[in-house]
């Protein structure tokens, strides 16, 4: 099927448009996109249904050197922080959770765990490093990203989960 001149250029707008629409990165001031997970308790939990409570969601993997770090510190920010309306959320992001399980076996987390074994959610956050760390204030605002993780990130953590405690 031939394409008439007016034809193409509308389906090269089209595109182009969709293109732009696709790589807008999800930024700090949006609303964070919402979704429903099981964690490994087996209790479904939403993230709009959260709203009034202080979301801190770390997207990781089994195979990230840098997450295994991490995740100790995810667990103390919900020890000191969860009275006060904070709700640690770590979402793997392989398509095989047995690494994920494996993974979390040596650790002793009580924050939720969730998989995102199709990586719908990780697209729609659009994640592109290990670990990444959204904190989603109580009105359901992403209000702090950070990618990748270093020692000394925990502080930076704190400082944000307060400021948003004194909101």
């Amino acid at each position: 099927m031939l394409l008439n001149k007016l034809g193409y250029k509308s389906l090269l707008a089209a595109l182009a448009l969709l293109m732009s629409i696709n790589a807008q990165a999800l930024t700090v001031g949006d609303i964070a996109p919402d979704f429903t997970l099981k964690n490994m308790q087996g209790n479904n939990l939403n993230l709009a249904e959260q709203r009034g409570e202080i979301i801190v969601i770390n997207f990781w993997a089994s195979w990230c050197g840098p997450c295994r770090k991490e995740m100790p510190v995810l667990q103390k920010l919900q020890d000191k922080y969860q009275d006060l309306g904070v709700q640690v959320w770590g979402i793997n992001v392989e398509q095989e959770n047995q690494a994920g399980k494996d993974f979390l076996a040596d650790l002793d987390l009580s924050f939720s765990i969730f998989f995102d074994q199709t990586n719908a959610l990780s697209k729609s956050y659009q994640v592109e490093a290990m670990p990444t760390t959204v904190i989603i204030d109580r009105d359901g605002i992403v209000r702090f990203m950070f990618r990748g993780y270093k020692d000394g990130y925990e502080k930076k953590y704190a400082d944000a989960i307060k400021k948003l405690i004194r909101e």
